[in-house]
């Protein structure tokens, strides 16, 4: 095949200067991998992280990022057997996704009907994969519980939420702005908070009593995850499946003060009051337990084909203005998926 089109990944720092469009070998799919026509790719806050040099898995530079496709099967490796040429899929990449072709495992790829949006099959990788896997697998909620989801209106807390509401929790949802809140709102939240309040976590405290959170999802981390454990009651779970906080730092000095923000805990700060801390990530998943990842991919799918979970689909891009794609992901102004299409 001729040589295909990339966004490569050539320096750190601003959007503007970061990427470069280069032509470049089209990859063949090893054994157990499937070769996808991508159709168009996602943009995930890692990819800002990465960007930026925040995010210690990414490739050394140059490289292309890009976490989530979708498109067509193109061609399969030896040991494919799900997956044949000719399907419309989604699929979670291991890098690689800011191409017109991208590789990756056949778990981390599913069938999708032919008529469902491409920003909403793409929304259903990276960040559905991660919600379900924080709040199905690593929670199991009950009816009734308290739950807080930071971020609530960007692409793995609008799902956060939708799956919470699905499971009768009562919802705590943070955002930025009175758009985002009225979007909260609108999404069934019970409980919009302003995150800029300083004393956002008292309001909190106010409204769900004595008896404390159940669960929260954090993906800021820095004073946000101190405070939200702090909130936590007995029996209380806290996810952190990303921290965002430390991209607003300018330099490694700030980001190190905002590592120390997290707070260092001994176990026993977990044991006494029957608490948890989980940690996400679902690249490493994906790595090592392939058969969770297609189990989560699995049923977001059949739940959105079945209407029970519904993406929303914040901006759509061509993939010539990848800058202004992340640009507008950085700003914290867009809600749920980002997509970028090739034309």
């Amino acid at each position: 095949m001729d040589n295909i089109k990339s966004i490569v990944l050539v320096r750190e720092g601003s959007a503007e200067r970061a990427f470069v469009l280069k032509d470049q070998p089209c990859p063949a799919p090893s054994a157990g991998q499937v070769l996808i026509a991508v159709e168009a790719f996602g943009l995930n806050f890692a990819d800002i992280m990465a960007r930026k040099g925040l995010y210690r898995d990414r490739p050394p530079l140059p490289t292309v990022l890009g976490y989530d496709v979708v498109g067509r099967i193109s061609a399969i490796g030896s040991g494919v057997t799900r997956l044949k040429p000719g399907q419309r899929v989604t699929a979670m990449t291991r890098f690689g996704g800011y191409s017109q072709y991208a590789v990756t495992q056949e778990p981390a790829a599913a069938v999708i009907p032919e008529d469902m949006d491409a920003g909403v099959a793409l929304a259903l990788t990276t960040q559905y994969c991660t919600a379900w896997y924080a709040a199905e697998e690593c929670v199991r909620l009950q009816p009734g519980e308290q739950v807080l989801v930071h971020a609530a209106a960007g692409g793995v807390g609008t799902a956060l939420v939708q799956m919470a509401l699905r499971r009768g929790a009562i919802v705590y949802g943070t955002a930025g702005s009175e758009q985002k809140l009225q979007a909260l709102k609108t999404a069934g939240v019970h409980h919009p908070i302003a995150y800029r309040e300083r004393d956002w976590d008292q309001q909190i405290r106010k409204r769900c009593g004595d008896r404390g959170l159940d669960v929260v999802w954090d993906s800021v981390g820095g004073t946000t995850f101190r405070k939200s454990l702090a909130l936590l009651g007995a029996g209380g779970r806290i996810v952190a499946y990303g921290a965002s906080s430390l991209s607003d730092a300018s330099n490694s000095f700030q980001r190190s003060l905002r590592g120390l923000a997290f707070g260092l805990y001994h176990p026993v700060r977990f044991l006494m009051p029957s608490q948890a801390l989980i940690g996400v990530n679902m690249l490493r998943i994906g790595d090592e337990r392939p058969e969770v990842l297609e189990r989560c991919l699995r049923e977001v799918v059949a739940c959105t084909a079945a209407g029970d979970l519904r993406p929303h689909v914040g901006g759509y891009f061509d993939a010539k203005d990848i800058a202004k794609a992340h640009t507008f992901l950085e700003s914290r102004k867009s809600s749920g998926k980002v997509a970028v299409h090739w034309t």
